[in-house]
């Protein structure tokens, strides 16, 4: 083969990768375009989301709070004294419309969350101030003699600059959550130091969970399968929502635990809160 047949046979190569480069952009191209559509239905069907549950949200807050109000009327006897039977079953109205009142706060907290709209207010805060303001607030929550509530005194803890109502918030997941599955023994909130990180441990002496649900946790409307767990339901909402709004916070949150022995739950942030874009 002389040197222009080489020349022809290597034009003619050139030529067919040419042809099947083109071939190779134009599924590129047409690749990118259906990703691009994907993209865009499901970011309308994320917005559509955030807004049915926004909507059924606020649409639910009025009726449910007029049961909790009209429930606490009768429990105080205001028109007149009231069966035992009766009185047994309005607190069973009341705790359930206050149920379904929690679900539907984490609900329109999960769809602003979604949509970008859930504002972070962060300010200087001492620990040792959110820890008595939680201390207060579950002290007359305590329904058993059983279990003890204790928060450890952050002592010589550096003050935080972060949303200290969302911080609460995730708090107060954690620790309702301990306190309705622990039945004997004890529910220990902490805060420790770790680097430029603040971590928060809510460690309690429950039923516990097994290591194979423990990834699953953090998921949306997750329940644990367990016999008290039958008892005592809740929205499987709050712990999708703390590790939400952990995140929100520049943190994370995870959990540990042992059937039987009960459950360590963390939450950590930074001390001071990253800027928010």
């Amino acid at each position: 083969m002389d040197a222009a047949e080489q020349l022809i046979e290597a034009l003619q190569r050139i030529e067919q990768l040419n042809e099947e480069l083109s071939q190779t952009n134009q599924g590129v191209v047409a690749l990118y375009s259906e990703l691009d559509i994907k993209a865009e239905e499901l970011r309308k069907a994320t917005e559509l989301k955030s807004k049915f549950l926004s909507y059924i949200s606020h649409e639910f807050r009025t009726p449910l709070g007029a049961i909790v109000s009209l429930s606490r009327l009768l429990l105080g006897h205001t028109d007149g004294p009231l069966s035992a039977e009766q009185e047994k079953q309005i607190n069973f109205v009341k705790s359930s419309a206050e149920e379904l009142t929690e679900m539907v706060d984490d609900l329109l907290d999960l769809a602003k969350i979604e949509a970008g709209r859930l504002s972070v207010s962060p300010g200087w805060f001492e620990m040792v101030d959110l820890f008595a303001a939680l201390r207060g607030m579950f002290g007359p929550l305590l329904q058993s003699e059983h279990v003890a509530l204790v928060f450890e005194e952050p002592e010589g803890f550096p003050r935080v600059f972060t949303d200290d109502r969302k911080l609460s918030q995730i708090l107060r997941n954690f620790v309702s959550n301990a306190l309705k599955f622990t039945q004997h023994g004890e529910v220990r909130v902490t805060a420790r130091r770790e680097g430029d990180m603040a971590v928060f441990c809510v460690s309690d002496t429950g039923i516990g969970i097994s290591p194979a649900h423990i990834p699953a946790l953090f998921q949306d409307f997750i329940q644990i399968d367990a016999p008290i767990q039958k008892r005592l339901r809740g929205s499987g909402l709050g712990l999708s929502l703390s590790k939400r709004l952990a995140q929100l916070l520049g943190g994370d949150v995870d959990a540990t635990s042992e059937l039987g022995k009960g459950s360590v739950f963390r939450v950590w942030i930074p001390f001071v809160i990253p800027a928010q874009n």
